[in-house]
């Protein structure tokens, strides 16, 4: 059996590379014992600033930001032979927000993969959230550390209990490597010596035990504290020695010069093992709870230490049954009685040591071995995590009906951004930004959303909703029918540049309430203000100003297909978007103009539905054409890829993925709406639902738009995270895909 572990590793100075090399010596160690053919291999991670000299058990290594690495790992792994990859998680390992580079990876594996979760979060952020959510469907088996973890995962994380594996953090066999350890400084002779160890840095709380020991130290002078290890490396970054510093200051002024020492370096294993075993007590005054493993706690247990610490939630476990002594957060005077009790009652220390070193023999690196070495061929034998997403190729994905449980449509963050006057253009968050005001595209999407969940649902809040948008609407035109397309907070207009696409995108949302007007007075108030434009269609000459109004058109002439000028209205508007596409095309590129840039679905959608309506054959072919060229450009791996707004596609140039919107998603959505509705076929119908799902997370990121926890969308995907606005737009975009996308997941 051949394994690839990806992870941090020595020479890299860290907990988790640490961490790694002691788990895969200790798996090689069981199957020799066990005779049990094993070939391992490490694909080691390296920040973005260092190279290390590693092992040749170490045969890649990967830039933490390199994103397209990620992807030509994951095609490496898949041709190796490999039958499980073993996956060492912290969200700072790897890169993008939360470590989202990661996902890019293991989407695209094709063996069982086995994560061990050093960090597993109460209550995490969007990314944080998103990126567990997706390594654990990934995931055959997640390994956790305590009993905690294993219930935050089911209850924060819903992962299910089958997939969830309680193995403890290994130790070193103390026992067997006792006669062969070096001597520990000889100035511990005659001393009490408490230890602490790991990198250092401002959430270790080093200073609630230097506080703790001027009154102990009147009693006990022969206490020595020893602080040994490095200052994490992004502490370094960030601040310095600043808090190197400051515990070196504190110590002063406590006057204890006699009493502590800082160790700036770090341990080899065989001389940190030597000074666990001799010392007499070992403090984690962590001032947090959040701390779900701690290696340098079940290190000091395993030692033979009498622990003491704050009550995070690995201590909580770890130090039960009698294994240690807890205080409170920060409290100093709790730590001193302790301190105290320890080095007056040598009955006590004595058992506390022992019952610690006991349960260290339970959790040695032999054990742990063998319980990974169980689990990679209880892996082997599992076929790839049945949650994920199959996927053909080409853009061909194999998404079906039932495969994808939508969540329940609302519009809570849409009445959160609407207020009196209509529609705010953007937030901060989730909180809406007062300062930009409002325009008339959002006004006019957000009255399409409105009126269709009315028609779905005859709930009134969404025929007020629509009232609303539509009054804003009709507030923004102007007497020649045009609009105004942007307003202040204060109602002040203040930019009076004529938009074809804000005309455009009216014109669709008043043809749209003809067409289905929960009342008179609205439709009365529509027909006005759609017949007071009419005038203004002559002036069209771009595009995406088309597209949209032959969209309101299209719902006209089906509200009153009698209406012979309205149809040839229609004809002429699609006649002029066949023009411009015939003026731009050239034998390798099918578009309508000489960028691709945004709302690119709707171009091709107009004319199916200036097809559906007219039966004109040109319409059709140069629909089929131009929707050809897009899907060459946007669905990538079996997910959409729209144009990203950084830099355009232009005619013979590359172009950014990033920043991707939703509101080319949801053209997308539109386009293969119009699609099935002239061909009824399951190819537009699985092409729509596969649009849909970007917001859901099957897209570049790995990582859903739509944020559960607000019912907004997040206003697009960046190269390293999502963009966490969540604006106009971007939530009509995805409410808008919804009620069009949710009957074929039906």
């Amino acid at each position: 059996m051949k394994i690839i572990c990806i992870g941090n590793y020595p020479p890299r100075q860290c907990g988790i590379a640490t961490f790694t090399k002691n788990l895969l010596d200790a798996i090689c160690q069981a199957a020799d014992k066990h005779t049990t053919s094993l070939k391992v291999e490490v694909i080691a991670m390296n920040d973005s600033t260092a190279e290390y000299n590693y092992p040749t058990l170490v045969n890649k290594s990967l830039n933490d930001k390199d994103k397209d690495g990620y992807i030509a790992m994951a095609d490496y792994i898949n041709k190796s032979g490999a039958e499980v990859c073993l996956v060492q998680h912290e969200y700072g390992i790897y890169g993008g927000d939360s470590g989202v580079l990661l996902l890019g990876l293991l989407r695209r594996l094709q063996i069982p993969i086995v994560v061990t979760l050093h960090t597993v979060l109460e209550k995490p952020g969007f990314h944080q959230y998103e990126v567990m959510k997706k390594i654990t469907t990934y995931a055959s088996y997640v390994v956790v550390m305590n009993r905690l973890a294993v219930r935050f995962l089911e209850d924060i994380y819903e992962v299910p209990s089958h997939k969830i594996l309680q193995i403890e953090h290994g130790v070193p066999d103390f026992e067997a490597m006792k006669p062969n350890l070096p001597h520990p400084p000889a100035d511990w002779k005659k001393r009490r010596v408490m230890l602490s160890f790991g990198l250092i840095g401002r959430s270790k709380g080093i200073e609630t035990a230097i506080r703790a020991l001027p009154e102990v130290v009147k009693q006990h002078p022969e206490l020595l504290y020893i602080v040994v290890g490095k200052t994490h490396p992004h502490v370094i970054k960030s601040e310095g020695e600043s808090y190197r510093n400051y515990l070196k200051s504190l110590a002063a002024a406590c006057k204890l010069e006699n009493n502590i020492q800082f160790i700036d370096r770090y341990l080899s294993e065989e001389e940190l093992m030597a000074w666990l075993l001799a010392a007499d007590i070992y403090v984690t005054p962590y001032p947090n709870k959040a701390q779900i493993t701690s290696g340098t706690l079940s290190y000091a247990v395993s030692g033979g230490c009498a622990v003491l610490s704050t009550p995070y939630w690995h201590a909580e476990e770890l130090l039960s049954e009698g294994r240690g002594r807890l205080f409170d957060f920060g409290n100093s005077k709790s730590l001193a009685a302790l301190l105290d009790q320890l080095l007056v009652d040598e009955h006590q220390l004595a058992s506390l040591q022992k019952a610690a070193y006991a349960y260290g023999r339970t959790i040695s690196w032999p054990i742990i071995g063998k319980s990974y070495l169980d689990l990679f061929e209880k892996a082997r034998d599992k076929k790839i995590a049945d949650d994920k997403l199959e996927i053909a190729g080409k853009g061909q994905s194999l998404i079906k009906k039932n495969s994808v449980v939508l969540p329940p449509f609302s519009t809570k963050h849409l009445e959160r951004l609407t207020d009196s006057t209509g529609l705010l253009q953007h937030a901060t968050g989730n909180i809406p930004n007062f300062q930009t005001g409002y325009c008339v595209d959002d006004n006019a999407r957000a009255l399409l959303v409105s009126l269709m969940a009315f028609e779905q649902t005859g709930l009134e809040l969404y025929k007020e909703l629509s009232i609303k948008y539509l009054s804003f609407i009709k507030f923004m035109q102007t007497p020649d029918g045009d609009f105004i397309n942007f307003l202040t907070y204060d109602r002040s207009y203040f930019d009076h540049t004529n938009s074809e696409d804000a005309f455009g995108r009216a014109l669709w949302s008043l043809g749209y309430l003809i067409r289905f007007a929960p009342d008179d007075a609205m439709f009365q108030v529509a027909m006005q203000m759609y017949n007071c434009s009419l005038a203004q269609m002559d002036r069209l000459h771009y595009a995406r100003g088309l597209a949209n109004t032959i969209f309101g058109v299209y719902h006209y002439t089906l509200r009153f297909p009698d209406q012979e000028k309205h149809l040839q209205l229609l004809i002429k508007l699609a006649n002029s978007l066949c023009e411009i596409y015939a003026r731009h095309r050239r034998e390798s590129w099918h578009w309508f103009e000489d960028k691709m840039t945004y709302d690119n679905g709707l171009l091709p959608a107009a004319l199916y539905m200036a097809y559906k309506r007219t039966g004109l054959a040109l319409y059709q072919e140069y629909a089929d054409e131009s929707l050809a060229f897009l899907e060459t450009k946007c669905f990538k791996d079996g997910y959409l890829t729209p144009i990203g707004n950084n830099k355009w596609l232009g005619l013979d140039q590359s172009y950014e993925m990033f920043a991707q919107q939703p509101i080319d998603a949801m053209a997308m959505v539109m386009l293969y709406k119009s699609l099935h509705n002239l061909r009824n076929d399951e190819g537009s119908a699985d092409k729509l639902r596969l649009s849909f799902l970007w917001f859901l997370g099957h897209n570049e990121l790995d990582i859903p738009l739509f944020d559960k926890q607000t019912d907004g969308c997040n206003d697009g995907i960046e190269a390293m995270n999502i963009n966490r606005n969540q604006g106009a737009e971007s939530t009509v975009a995805y409410l808008l895909s919804h009620m069009i996308s949710s009957p074929y997941f039906e």
